[in-house]
């Protein structure tokens, strides 16, 4: 591959390279594996001809090779590339308080020499590689607050030049090794890791061998049978959806950048936002539901600028559509993705224009415009349950989380099990939970991820779902069933119940997410301090039936979770007082 080829996957728009040399390339390889930052990476200019310019980077004055990469508390998102393997002169490696995720290269070991690396305060999975005990001249080792697993490779203990290691706060196990350097480091070295065992941290025994030291901890052997153990599962839902999370944070900076550089520099009362509805727009109307001539309803939408917008999400953006009677009404625009996109799009919003439903918000219909489709939906005033969790003095109390967990849940069941085709949300999250002015709740945004798919490889072209609220298995490998949805809605009920998003900060800062803190505390026998404690008349068996529920949800096993069917049976029967379930009444949850 050419070095112009290579540049071309970069995510920003850049002319070809002048960089020749192999480490430039690598620090390239590293730029491209990088989501989103604070900005400080697009100051590294691949025409430089001297990447030693680059800021975070630091040259030997005579050789002119890379010795230190210091980007720590940058905000940068993505994964480490192994690439930075090739770095053989790098003597220091800070990436420290950032949101790296993935693993730790084992390739970094051919750097034999680095001195340093700093890499604590990311969201990195997996194990630690054992070839990080090549680096002989290896004196300082942080790779604290992440959320690694496995055993602490028996080879690091032949760094003899060793004088600082921190591998607290993760969800290490099995015995540390108890030869070589790493006796000399005392227990807030290892502290957090709660499967940890040995004289470091004086506890002979551990829980996941019986006492015994296990396989050697650097063997094939000791990383599979690690991953059986009992917290595996829950690693892997609080690691995958940390990957998810950090997709949201980069969908949400193009978002950002994407309406500045459309839009930020235009006059608010011009029509720079204007929905191009002028040139040949028609209004399409499900089943009669708007009352207004399609001449009126486009006078409205050419009207409409950046003063309208009330929401921006990974769908589009949305307005809010007030007609002269003092109807409102909610409009998320849509841009046109590509020529075959209007058949697609139309064949698919006829589906979505039929689905009707109490808990699911309504489209009455769309406007077929020139480079983009503008969805028309009822408009709730009580905004979003997001807004209603997190940004409203006046705290929801026991029974409305209640009700509207609920009512969330029948909605979603409907689109399982009662829609023909079938429909898979795949962006259950609360700001998508709608609320109206008696706070009952409403499915917002089901079908659009399908709408945006590609008709001919079943791609979808957007990222599909929310960090924080991602099914392991989705994550993994991009399938996604009713299951997925279970998934997202067991967070989603966690939400609810806490009061903290799926990613607080109090969360992050130990290397978790919400399933991870929930899987934390059922451990210590404490679930039940999950609940808000804001949150007023919360009745203790409601609590424990419904903490049950939502433990079911997010088992990291999509066979050992339960449908939505079968979710609204145990809300109904368990949780809330017992009543003949509307959701099984065919027609008296649907607006006929």
């Amino acid at each position: 591959m050419s070095m112009t080829q290579r540049v071309g996957q970069l995510i920003i728009c850049i002319s070809a390279s002048q960089i020749e040399s192999e480490e430039g390339e690598a620090l390239l390889s590293f730029r491209t594996a990088i989501l989103s930052s604070d900005g400080i990476l697009p100051l590294w200019r691949p025409e430089d001809p001297d990447p030693c310019k680059w800021k975070g980077v630091t040259c030997d004055p005579k050789t002119k090779r890379v010795i230190q990469l210091n980007l720590r508390n940058h905000k940068l998102s993505g994964s480490i590339s192994p690439d930075l393997g090739k770095l053989e002169h790098l003597k220091i490696l800070a990436l420290h308080n950032n949101n790296f995720y993935g693993t730790i290269p084992s390739e970094l070991g051919n750097c034999t020499q680095l001195e340093a690396i700093y890499l604590q305060g990311n969201y990195l999975s997996g194990s630690i590689p054992s070839e990080l005990g090549n680096l002989s001249e290896l004196q300082f080792l942080d790779i604290s607050g992440n959320s690694l697993s496995g055993y602490i490779p028996g080879s690091l203990g032949k760094l003899d030049k060793l004088i600082a290691f921190n591998v607290s706060n993760n969800f290490l196990l099995g015995l540390i090794p108890s030869e070589g350097v790493l006796t000399n480091f005392a227990e807030s070295s290892f502290s957090g890791n709660r499967d940890l065992c040995g004289k470091q941290i004086n506890i002979k025994a551990c829980k996941n061998n019986g006492g015994g030291s296990g396989p050697s901890s650097d063997s094939p052997l000791a990383q599979t049978q690690g991953g059986k153990k009992k917290y595996s599962g829950r690693l892997f839902i609080s690691a995958s959806a940390t990957v998810g999370a950090l997709l949201l944070v980069a969908l949400m900076c193009f978002w950002g950048c994407f309406l500045y550089k459309k839009f930020g520099k235009n006059d608010g009362n011009s029509l720079a936002l204007a929905m191009d509805v002028s040139g040949g727009a028609s209004i399409v109307m499900f089943h009669g539901d708007l009352p207004y001539s399609s001449k009126d309803i486009i006078k409205k939408l050419e009207t409409l600028n950046k003063e309208h917008i009330i929401g921006c999400g990974g769908f589009g953006t949305v307005y809010k559509l007030a007609m002269d009677d003092g109807n409102i009404f909610a409009l998320k625009r849509i841009v046109k993705l590509n020529e075959g996109f209007d058949r697609f799009f139309e064949r698919e919003l006829e589906i979505l224009g039929s689905i009707k439903h109490r808990y699911l918000v309504n489209l009455r219909g769309y406007c077929n415009s020139p480079s983009s489709k503008l969805l028309i939906y009822d408009f709730l005033s009580g905004g979003s349950l997001d807004e209603a969790l997190h940004e409203r003095s006046e705290q929801l109390n026991w029974d409305a989380r209640l009700n509207i967990i609920m009512e969330a849940a029948k909605g979603l069941a409907y689109l399982h099990h009662d829609c023909s085709p079938r429909i898979i949300h795949l962006d259950i999250k609360s700001s998508n939970i709608l609320l109206d002015g008696n706070l009952e709740a409403r499915v917002s945004d089901f079908g659009l991820a399908k709408l945006l798919e590609d008709e001919e490889s079943h791609i979808t072209t957007i990222v599909a779902g929310t960090f924080g609220y991602l099914a392991p298995e989705y994550m993994q490998s991009g399938r996604a069933t009713e299951k997925t949805d279970v998934y997202s809605f067991g967070v989603l009920v966690l939400e609810v119940l806490s009061g903290k998003r799926p990613t607080d900060a109090s969360f992050i800062e130990k290397g978790l997410n919400i399933v991870g803190w929930l899987n934390f505390l059922i451990t210590e026998n404490r679930q039940r301090e999950i609940v808000d404690p804001n949150c007023e008349g919360v009745q203790v068996k409601s609590l424990d039936a419904l903490l049950s529920v939502a433990i079911q949800c997010v088992s990291s096993s999509p066979e050992d979770r339960p449908t939505m069917h079968r979710v609204v049976q145990l809300l109904e029967s368990e949780v809330v007082t017992p009543c003949p379930s509307d959701f099984y009444d065919s027609n008296s949850d649907r607006e006929l």
